[in-house]
């Protein structure tokens, strides 16, 4: 099955994840289809916080791929962000 899940990356107590589409069979660091932007929990005050390519993951969706929990949250915050922003 493929699945839209979180990856880590970064530093020692400084965590960065990358939003990854790859067979759930596979490890993280196996060969990956897609990368949907990113993931920064400890950003600091101009640093962004988090960016997904919506139309991407919503392609991947459309074709079958399941999205974890985790990724399903930040989805949603993100809809509701750019939805007030644009408003």
């Amino acid at each position: 099955m493929v699945t839209i899940r979180l990856t880590r990356r970064g530093a020692k107590n400084s965590p960065f994840y990358h939003v990854m589409v790859t067979d759930s069979r596979k490890r993280q660091v196996a060969r990956r289809w897609s990368r949907s932007v990113f993931s920064n929990p400890v950003a600091r005050k101009s640093d962004v916080k988090l960016r997904l390519d919506l139309p991407r993951i919503d392609y991947w969706v459309s074709q079958g791929a399941q999205q974890s929990d985790r990724v399903k949250q930040l989805v949603t915050t993100f809809r509701k962000s750019s939805a007030s922003v644009a408003a």
